[in-house]
């Protein structure tokens, strides 16, 4: 008997000892599966564990070869790799293609994407879509759907084409003549200008100067017998005029120095929300208003801040001394849920990030400077990328980025320019500019240019929602062409 107990003892202690060796077993191998997919490598020339860095790969259009300083990745974009912290030189390549490259240093722990490689076709063929006698302007719409096309500039006849698909369409817009207002006499000159697309992709913001006289209208391109025009509404001087919801109906307006918000539906006109601004801008997704005014009487003070819908005043963020010519810019942005405000001054830039200022106590302090650098000539452009993860600045041919993600400064030049516009933003991570007549696109660090093809300058450009074609503006041996380039290959 006692022998059996013995031996049922025995059998327990085994299952026991078992069952702890199996769970320390899958404790272990949870840890070292933990581990590994942190990127934890043992280092056997050094005798240690560290800690790899990722980087994640992806490219339009996907299906790209990748090699990281000289070693092919095995599978094609979208993929991934680990590697050890230090400098790397990527490649991307893809039949038909121009090849891709950048050199990157990552730190341990630490994630990368490069998932912005725009693959640039090797043969690029330019393709006229519609032939004009004279063009005057043209804008594209924001999200790459429509193109409007303005023949000259006395006449308030557009041609509006559909390029959300391959197959551009084309219709002709006529503002109606009872809409403006016509010149006392036919030799005073007026002219009309497209000056900004709502975020609906359906009205425009047309400016009508006639004299020295001006006005304002919303140009609804769905229906062009219901375009209205807000100075015969409200009857006040505009300076500028933004879009403030989708509708046509809504708008901020600058005159008089005082910024107001306008109804056209309702007819209503709003008291001056901020009073003695030289410019402002406003901010779609975030709602926000940013401006530059001056300050109090009698002094050359000038001040920047913002305004946002339901405030019961401005907030100003910064004042500054000095003469009115050194240049003076803000602009703002919501980043994965955090706010932030860039300042540029002469040449002198400073990123805050925070909660914007309570409007009672009408001051700054929530918002703390994250960055701040110089650029060797004063700041002509500030601007946030369309999804707010990099600050533009631009002075001339050089220009500077600054990455809120990953935090780093990068500085580049347009080579070859002497005269360079204002860079535009094609996508969130890409920037192109007709310089010397060319139409360049670049990165938002200035790596990887390339010149797609002539085009007139002034003119615009925008790559399509699917992004197969880039679409530009350029002469033809008749007149003027729109004209596009295929960048996906069929």
């Amino acid at each position: 008997m006692p022998n059996n107990k013995n031996k049922k003892r025995r059998t327990l202690i085994k299952r026991i000892l078992v069952n702890i060796f199996m769970l320390f077993s899958i404790c272990v191998i949870a840890t070292i599966i933990t581990f590994f997919m942190l990127g934890y490598r043992f280092d056997s020339n050094k005798g240690d564990l560290e800690q790899n860095a990722f980087l994640q790969f992806s490219s339009v259009p996907s299906g790209a070869t990748v090699s990281v300083n000289g070693s092919v990745i095995g599978s094609k974009t979208p993929n991934k790799t680990s590697v050890r912290a230090g400098k790397y030189a990527v490649v991307m390549w893809r039949d038909g293609y121009q090849t891709w490259q950048k050199t990157v240093n990552v730190k341990s722990g630490t994630l990368t994407w490069l998932n912005y490689t725009l693959l640039i076709p090797k043969t690029l063929t330019v393709e006229s879509i519609a032939n004009y006698k004279t063009i005057y302007s043209s804008l594209a719409s924001p999200k790459g759907n429509y193109i409007i096309v303005q023949p000259t500039a006395e006449s308030p006849s557009y041609k509006l084409i559909d390029i959300s698909s391959d197959n551009a369409v084309s219709k002709d817009l006529v503002i109606p003549t009872n809409i403006y207002t016509k010149p006392t006499t036919s030799a005073t000159a007026q002219t009309f200008s497209i000056e900004k697309w709502d975020n609906g992709e359906r009205y425009i913001i047309v400016k009508h100067t006639y004299g020295d006289k001006n006005e304002w209208m919303v140009l609804d391109t769905q229906d062009v017998k219901q375009t209205k025009n807000i100075t015969k509404t409200f009857n006040i001087p505009i300076e500028k005029a933004v879009f403030s919801s989708n509708s046509g109906n809504n708008l901020y307006v600058l005159g008089s120095g005082d910024i107001r918000k306008l109804d056209l539906s309702a007819g209503t006109i709003s008291k001056p929300l901020v009073s003695n601004v030289t410019d402002f801008d406003f901010y779609f997704d975030t709602q926000v208003i940013t401006y530059v005014g001056t300050g109090k009487v009698g002094t050359d003070e000038r001040v920047v801040g913002v305004f946002r819908d339901g405030d019961t005043k401005a907030s100003v963020i910064r004042t500054v001394k000095g003469s009115a010519d050194v240049p003076l810019h803000i602009a703002t942005t919501n980043y994965f849920n955090e706010n932030y405000v860039a300042i540029s001054e002469g040449n002198k830039v400073e990123i805050l990030s925070g909660s914007y200022p309570n409007t009672t106590s009408d001051n700054a302090n929530n918002l703390k400077t994250i960055s701040s650098f110089s650029t060797q000539q004063n700041i002509q452009q500030l601007s946030f990328s369309p999804k707010g993860k990099y600050v533009l600045v631009q002075s001339g041919a050089n220009f500077s980025s600054y990455d809120l993600e990953y935090q780093k400064l990068a500085s580049s030049t347009i080579t070859n320019s002497t005269v360079v516009p204002p860079l535009k933003w094609l996508d969130e991570n890409h920037l192109w500019t007709d310089a010397e007549g060319k139409l360049s696109i670049l990165e938002f660090d200035g790596n990887n240019t390339h010149t797609i093809n002539p085009v007139l300058i002034g003119q615009d450009a925008t790559l399509t929602n699917n992004g197969r074609f880039l679409y530009s503006v350029n002469n033809s041996a008749t007149g003027y062409q729109l004209q596009r380039v295929r960048m996906i290959l069929p």
